[in-house]
């Protein structure tokens, strides 16, 4: 019998690196959010992916973000799949579980998701093996929605850190909020949250930030960022203010409550008139459309971090099972 040498660790081949993801901003550290902001503004095609399947997955109506990461992915020259739940095998009671199972035969490198249910992202990374970016679920988290607004207000205002951002309107369905709170407090911004005191959600203090129930809160800030609202995620018969008028009355980003200098964001789609007027959306101030360009650019960056040099991300909570 010959003998047997016990190979050094240095001679092994390399460990299989751990899947990234990104489901959430509680996902990044400081230095990944500064890496993915570092980007080049004008890309027109890269082969950067060529080879890599990226599937975009979207049970939710969207525009911005689903065009946005079919782009992306496009961009880098990656071969792209788009399913919507409507027209799918969803409307055969097809569950998320065997729906991810079926798309992970075909081996896709990301799958790109968005769902009403919180937790769909978690799932789908359990059943396949592909890095999965959460685009969106239900209420509760929109990373890279978080990370174009970064961008955004760093290209306008040279930095993050120090910026004071409130945020107004329907806090306590919003994705986005709870994403940007994040994301802001961890960049060093201070964030104010302004709304109808059933609108914001108790506690949310904890989180890094101030709130207040009246509008003139705003008047401090360097960017007013209004959010609409989000009456499909309302229970039915459920009255958060007592009318739409009387919500823009009081809480609507109107000429007269914005300062010169102000910036304004949203996250669209815009009800104007009712959470923010159509003169505050169209004014020269307003970033609404540097939003849309900058979601472009860092969803190629999140595809690229992703499968490269991207974060591993901190244990997620137990995904819920969802059908």
């Amino acid at each position: 019998m010959g003998e047997i040498h016990v190979m050094r660790e240095g001679y092994l081949p390399p460990r299989q690196p751990p899947r990234r993801h990104l489901i959430s901003i509680g996902d990044l550290e400081r230095e990944d959010v500064e890496r993915l902001l570092s980007l080049e503004r004008e890309v027109k095609k890269l082969p950067t992916l060529r080879g890599h399947t990226v599937v975009n997955v979207f049970y939710e109506s969207s525009t911005r973000t689903s065009s946005s990461f079919e782009l992306a992915a496009k961009r880098l020259s990656a071969d792209t799949m788009s399913i919507k739940a409507a027209g799918s095998s969803v409307d055969k009671g097809e569950s998320l579980k065997d729906t991810a199972l079926t798309l992970g035969a075909y081996d896709p490198d990301v799958i790109v998701i968005r769902h009403p249910q919180i937790g769909a992202p978690q799932l789908v990374a359990r059943y396949t093996d592909a890095h999965v970016v959460n685009a969106g679920d239900g209420k509760h988290q929109h990373p890279t929605q978080a990370l174009l607004d970064l961008y955004t207000i760093q290209d306008e205002l040279g930095q993050i850190e120090g910026v004071h951002v409130a945020i107004v309107g329907d806090v306590l369905h919003s994705r986005v909020a709870r994403s940007n709170v994040q994301a802001l407090a961890l960049m060093g911004a201070k964030v104010t949250l302004v709304g109808p005191p059933p609108l914001i959600p108790r506690g949310i203090e904890a989180m890094g930030c101030e709130v207040s129930h009246e509008i003139d809160a705003i008047a401090d800030a360097d960017v007013v960022y209004v959010l609409r609202m989000q009456r499909e995620r309302m229970a039915e018969g459920a009255n958060f203010v007592p009318s739409l008028r009387e919500y823009t009355e009081r809480w609507g980003v109107t000429p007269e409550r914005i300062r010169r200098g102000q910036k304004v964001m949203h996250p669209g789609p815009m009800n104007r008139g009712v959470e923010i007027d159509p003169r505050v959306a169209d004014a020269g101030s307003a970033l609404i459309e540097a939003q849309v360009r900058a979601g472009l650019v860092v969803r190629m960056a999140v595809l690229y971090d992703l499968l490269t040099t991207g974060p591993v991300p901190v244990e997620a909570a137990e995904p819920l099972e969802v059908a």
